[in-house]
């Protein structure tokens, strides 16, 4: 404490001009009653060049300061210290001391044993558990008592998503899209994604996909070989194989969009069929359920998570109904994910983005443009939305790239 104010200084480095982020850490220090003082500033010359901020940050208290400094570690902002980061043992499972970092989804490094160690698993809302010589996130109900867990702010350098002064590719998308004209160009620049990524596609998909009568297109992506997990519910299943059998989804003729007579009924018969035959697999294995989505899947080994529901009816048997197990199911199949494709399913975008780490490139799809304002205000800032028909987008995906 100097002059009757707590003082501490911080380091931030990366694109921060370009990405707007040094003044809305100016902001987020005015707006919380501290002050600062820039002790240097470097500014990048090139396109891969990083600027560099060193300030000392004050507050008229302890507390305000460390509000500050909690705000203003997910933006970039580290301590500037050699100390070690502080490690306190959970008191009991599923328990950690009060004081516990709570991690965000971006690149995290932690000082232990005077080393620099990357964080593993990195997702948010979840503490960081260190054994050894290793750091990983983990979900406070698998903290063991006696786990090692990383406390206050000292030695944690976090290092958000900056936007690059050469605008990748990825950035096409930054302002809602409507028009036809438009959604046929974020098409193209999405197809060139799923092309070129190294690592894995993940699709997050919503029985809208069903009910626009495009469950073919993502057949087709699928048995392509654009696809290479598959997240979903109950209800993308059921209206599939409903849709493969019977031709309609929630008994609605998906050729016709017409009501068909005692067409309420068939979601009920798809399940009993699928139960009859033990499984969606065994339903394919005895030429039971012949094409579709879910037929897709099996037929090319493709992975797949379909989460239970309050709501759902049946479900069928392959779906997990226990919400932790689903949670983890769906956190093992987004490892090494590098595109997710997120179409129309609110509640499986919100879930899934809160298991992503910041540099997976992840693109919602959705009529609602909620859907996306959700994402954002729930930490994945990353997210870039195409306000649009999913049916539409769909359609078109497909053509671009199965053709």
């Amino acid at each position: 404490m100097t002059g009757g104010r707590y003082k501490s200084t911080v380091r931030i480095e990366g694109h921060i001009v370009d990405s707007d982020i040094l003044s809305k850490v100016f902001d987020l220090i005015i707006g919380s009653d501290g002050r600062f003082e820039i002790k240097e500033f470097t500014i990048g010359r090139t396109n891969v060049d990083h600027s560099q901020a060193t300030l000392e940050i004050s507050a008229p208290s302890r507390q305000k300061l460390e509000v500050i400094l909690n705000l203003l570690s997910p933006r970039g902002c580290f301590v500037v210290t050699e100390n070690n980061t502080i490690l306190r043992r959970a008191p009991k499972a599923k328990t950690v001391p009060d004081d516990f970092y709570s991690t965000t989804n971006y690149k995290t490094e932690i000082r232990h044993n005077n080393k620099w160690i990357n964080v593993r698993h990195q997702r948010m809302d979840g503490v960081i558990v260190v054994s050894g010589q290793r750091a990983e996130v983990r979900k406070l109900r698998d903290i063991r008592k006696g786990d090692q867990i990383v406390c206050g702010l000292d030695g944690i350098r976090v290092h958000p998503e900056f936007k690059a002064r050469d605008r990748e590719a990825f950035g096409f998308m930054a302002n809602e899209i409507s028009s036809e004209k438009k959604v046929a160009i974020a098409v193209d620049r999405v197809a060139d994604i799923i092309r070129q990524r190294q690592g894995k596609c993940l699709v997050v998909a919503g029985p809208v996909v069903i009910h626009t009568g495009v469950a073919r297109s993502l057949s087709r992506m699928i048995k392509g070989g654009f696809v290479d997990g598959l997240l979903a519910g109950n209800a993308l299943a059921v209206h599939d194989i409903e849709n493969a059998l019977f031709g309609t989804s929630l008994g609605i003729d998906t050729s016709a969009g017409t009501p068909v007579d005692q067409g309420h009924r068939n979601h009920m018969r798809a399940i009993n069929q699928i139960n009859l035959a033990g499984g969606i697999k065994q339903a394919v294995a005895r030429k039971v359920l012949r094409s579709g989505i879910m037929y897709e899947c099996i037929k090319g080994k493709i992975p797949f998570v379909l989460a239970g529901s309050l709501r759902d009816d049946g479900p069928l048997p392959e779906t997990v109904t226990d919400m932790n197990e689903a949670q983890n199911a769906y956190t093992r199949l987004l490892q090494n994910a590098e595109v997710v494709l997120m179409l129309g399913t609110m509640l499986h975008s919100i879930a899934t983005g809160n298991m992503l780490p910041a540099w997976v490139k992840t693109i919602c799809v959705d009529i609602n443009a909620a859907v996306v304002t959700k994402l954002a205000d729930r930490g994945s800032a990353q997210t870039i939305g195409i306000v649009t028909d999913v049916g539409l987008f769909l359609h078109l995906l497909a053509n671009r790239l199965c053709s």
